[in-house]
């Protein structure tokens, strides 16, 4: 029970990663806030499953994007929960193009909500990290923030772009007792992947050392270590969950 009496923020949690990192999360005690956008049902479920673990669940409908939609919801969760102990920058999207097809609206979008997003989030919550001098940030990136990927200009510069806030909040919050850090997730089997074709999937698996997919859960077990006391000492870090992809 690494997480007792802890709350968890957790962005784009209604399902995928954010869902699996909730669930490992909660199910080391950890009071969960679902943030999620689009499916209600989506989100409900995620509530009911993750309070069939017996901790708190908030469910929030928030666009992260949004400046001042998120400080509320970040004000309603300190409210409802009395303080943040951990924060998961989860929520992203895709909208993929090569950079001669890609429109503006695509570009933006996706920086609004992966880059921005977790701006927002860091922003709002920055304050009652530093005044409890203690807490765990972690941002998801990909690889592809890493590697580069044709076809992902605005995925690829918005998740380099979250390791640059990982790194520079990390370097502001460290003498607080903040730890913050960034997992870099590959391929990973999702609702985002599934919709691919299976020769898609495996010309993707194929180039991948360990010759397969990831899990959600595989990247939940990352970052649950790095929301642990474990990995108190581990600031401005970024760790691939790859299979090797980006070695």
């Amino acid at each position: 029970m690494r997480f007792e009496n802890k709350t968890a923020v957790i962005t784009g949690a209604s399902r995928g990663i954010g869902l699996a990192t909730a669930k490992k999360l909660a199910s080391e005690g950890a009071n969960i806030a679902v943030l999620y956008v689009g499916n209600t049902e989506e989100g409900e479920n995620a509530k009911k499953e993750l309070e069939a673990l017996g901790v708190k669940v908030g469910l929030y409908y928030c666009d992260v994007s949004d400046f001042e939609a998120s400080k509320s919801v970040v004000d309603s969760i300190i409210n409802e929960f009395g303080g943040i102990d951990i924060l998961v920058n989860n929520a992203g999207i895709i909208r993929d193009q090569v950079v001669l097809n890609m429109s503006e609206n695509d570009f933006d979008a996706v920086i609004n909500v992966n880059l921005k997003g977790t701006f927002n989030m860091i922003k709002h919550t920055y304050q009652q990290f530093r005044k409890r001098r203690g807490g765990r940030i972690v941002n998801v990136s990909s690889v592809v923030g890493l590697t580069g990927n044709a076809g992902q200009v605005n995925y690829s510069a918005s998740k380099a772009g979250v390791i640059g806030i990982t790194k520079s909040t990390a370097k502001e919050l460290a003498a607080k007792g903040v730890t913050v850090n960034a997992v870099a997730p590959g391929f990973i089997m999702t609702d985002m992947t599934n919709t691919l074709s299976d020769r898609v999937k495996e010309q993707f698996t194929s180039v991948i050392p360990m010759r397969k997919g990831g899990r959600p859960e595989d990247v939940a077990n990352a970052i649950a270590f790095l929301c642990s006391e474990d990995a108190s000492y581990i600031t401005g870090e970024v760790i691939r969950v790859d299979g090797g992809l980006a070695m």
